[in-house]
C-alpha cells in the first residue's frame, strides 16, 4: 500500500490523505478546503495532487470545512463513488456545503465586480457553486457507529465517535489483500473528554498505521472545572459593569451550540445577567435545528439536562439572526449585549462586520474560544497585536481580548496522547498531521519518550510505501 498526504500536511486545514491499495484500488480520507493566509498555498484549494475522477472510495471523519469543503469540486471534476461518512455528519454537509458554496459564489462575484471597475478581464469562477453541491449530496451514504461497513470484497469501514463535533468519527479500515488483512487508523480530529452535548471520545480498534491529527501537540488546555465562572466574569464585567457588547467569534457547528448551552445552563440556575443574547448566523441557526435532530450523539450530561429543560439551546433572552437587516443593526445599536458570530477565526462570516464596527471600542470584548490560522484576524488579536486591517481600513485594538482555551473541541497533547494509548503495541508508523511543524516536533519528541517510536510528520505530497 501507499500512503500520499495531499493535505494538512504541516498545516492545519486543508485535510486529504490517499491510500492507494497494492491493487491498484483508491481511497481518499477527507477533503477540505485550505483556510489560511500562507501565500504558498495559494493555489492549493484550486489544484489536485491526484485525479479526481481515479478515486474509487471518499470516506470522510466529519463536517467541518477544512475536512468536507472540497467535496463539491471534486465532485465536479469527476468523483463519482460514494461517500462514506456518519448519520450527523451527512446532515450537516447538507448545510455546510450550501453555505460555504454561496460563499465561493459571492467572492466570485465581488471580485469580478471589482476588476470590472479597474477595466481588467482577469475574471474568475467560484470554486464551486450550489448546484455543485446538489450533485454532491447525493452521493453521500450515512452510517452508525461501531458498525463494520463493507466496501468492497477487499476493504471494510469502522467508525467510532471522536468526541469533536456532531457525527464526528474516526476512521478504522479493515484491508484484505492476498490472503492478508491489514488495520489502518485515521483518527480525523480528535475531541475533548467530560466536554458538554457530545460524548467522550471513543477509542479505535489496534491498527498497524495511524494517521493522527495534532493541531495542540504542544500545548495543555485550561482545565474546564472554572470554566462557566469564568465566563460569567467576563460576560458581569463586559455587559454589566462596562455596558459594552461581549463578541464570541465562533464556528458555527459546535462550539456555538456549546456555548448556548452553557448560557442556558446559567439562565436555569438564574445567574444569567438580564441581557440579550444573539446568535448572528443564519448557518448556526440551521445546524442547532440539526443538533436537536441527532441525540444519539448527545452524551448522559446532556440527556439528563433535557429532563429540566427540553430546550438546551434556547431561552427566553436568546434571539437567533437570519436576516442580515438585523445583523447590520445589533453594530448601530449601544446596549449591552452578548453577540455569538461566526466565523471563529474572524476571517469571513458576520463577525468580520462586528470586529469592524466594534473593536476600537474599550468598552467592548472579543472572547476568543478556538485555534485560529496564521494570518487570519483571530490569530493576530491572539498575539496581541495594537491594530487590525478590517475591509481595507486599519483600527486600533482597544476593545479587551479576552481567551478560552477550554472550549477548544481538539484534544491537546496529553488527551491525545491517552487517546492513541492503545496503539502502542500494534502500531508500526504513527504520521502527525493537521498542525503546524513546531507543534508537531514537539509532540513527536513527546511521543517517543512513551513508548512511539515511529513518528513521520509527512510534507505536503509526500508518499509513503507502507
Amino acid at each position: 500500500m501507499k500512503i500520499k498526504f495531499c493535505g494538512a500536511a504541516r498545516e492545519v486545514t486543508g485535510s486529504a490523505h490517499l491510500l492507494t491499495l497494492d491493487s491498484g484500488y483508491t481511497i481518499l480520507l477527507d477533503c477540505g478546503l485550505y483556510q489560511g493566509g500562507s501565500d504558498d498555498m495559494d493555489k492549493f484549494n484550486e489544484e489536485w495532487l491526484f485525479d479526481p475522477a481515479s478515486i474509487d472510495c471518499f470516506i470522510l471523519s466529519h463536517a467541518h470545512i477544512d475536512h468536507s469543503g472540497r467535496i463539491p469540486k471534486l465532485v465536479k471534476d469527476g468523483y463519482n463513488g460514494c461517500i462514506y461518512c456518519t448519520h450527523a455528519t451527512r446532515s450537516l454537509c447538507a448545510i455546510m456545503l450550501l453555505d460555504s458554496a454561496k460563499i465561493q459564489e459571492m467572492d466570485a462575484h465581488y471580485y469580478n465586480k471589482r476588476q470590472r471597475k479597474k477595466g481588467r478581464k482577469n475574471f474568475k469562477d467560484p470554486l464551486y457553486t450550489t448546484k455543485d453541491v446538489e450533485l454532491a449530496w447525493n452521493l453521500f451514504s450515512g452510517h452508525g457507529y461501531n458498525r463494520w461497513v463493507k466496501v468492497n470484497d477487499q476493504v471494510e469501514i469502522l467508525f467510532r465517535d471522536a468526541g469533536h463535533i456532531l457525527g464526528s468519527a474516526s476512521v478504522t479500515l479493515r484491508i484484505t489483500e492476498n490472503g492478508k488483512t491489514r488495520m489502518f487508523g485515521f483518527t480525523g480530529d480528535i475531541g475533548r473528554p467530560n466536554r458538554p452535548i457530545l460524548r467522550d471520545p471513543q477509542p479505535m480498534p489496534e491498527v498497524e498505521f495511524l494517521i493522527c491529527e495534532s493541531t495542540y501537540g504542544d500545548k495543555e488546555h485550561e482545565a474546564a472545572p472554572g470554566e462557566l465562572e469564568h465566563l460569567l466574569k467576563i460576560i458581569k464585567r463586559t455587559c454589566v459593569e462596562k455596558g459594552g457588547k461581549l463578541i464570541i467569534p465562533a464556528f458555527s457547528v459546535g462550539r456555538t451550540q456549546e456555548i448556548v448551552y452553557m448560557l442556558d445552563q446559567l439562565e436555569t440556575d438564574g445567574l444569567l445577567p438580564h441581557i440579550p443574547v444573539y446568535v448572528d448566523s443564519p448557518l448556526s441557526v440551521n445546524a442547532t435545528t440539526i443538533f436537536g435532530a441527532h441525540p444519539e450523539c448527545f452524551d448522559n450530561d446532556l440527556n439528563e439536562y433535557m429532563l429540566i429543560d427540553d430546550n438546551p439551546f434556547g431561552f427566553n433572552a436568546l434571539t437567533y439572526v437570519r436576516e442580515a437587516n438585523v445583523s447590520k443593526s445589533l453594530n448601530d445599536s449601544e446596549e449591552a449585549c452578548i453577540i455569538i458570530s461566526s466565523s471563529g477565526m474572524m476571517n469571513a462570516g458576520r463577525v468580520k462586520h462586528h470586529l469592524y464596527h466594534n473593536i476600537d471600542k474599550e468598552k467592548n470584548t472579543f472572547l476568543i474560544v478556538g485555534y485560529c490560522s496564521p494570518e487570519t484576524p483571530g490569530r493576530k488579536l491572539r498575539d496581541g497585536v495594537d491594530e487590525i486591517r478590517v475591509f481595507g481600513d486599519w483600527k486600533p485594538v482597544k476593545a479587551d481580548i479576552e481567551i478560552m482555551d477550554s472550549f477548544s473541541a481538539h484534544a491537546d497533547k496529553n488527551e491525545i496522547a491517552h487517546f492513541i494509548a492503545n496503539q502502542r503495541k500494534s502500531l508500526k508508523t504513527l504520521f502527525l498531521v493537521h498542525g503546524t511543524l513546531d507543534r508537531q516536533e514537539v509532540f513527536r519528541d513527546q511521543l517517543h519518550k512513551v513508548g512511539f517510536d515511529s513518528v513521520a510528520i509527512p510534507e505536503l505530497g509526500q508518499e509513503y510505501e507502507i
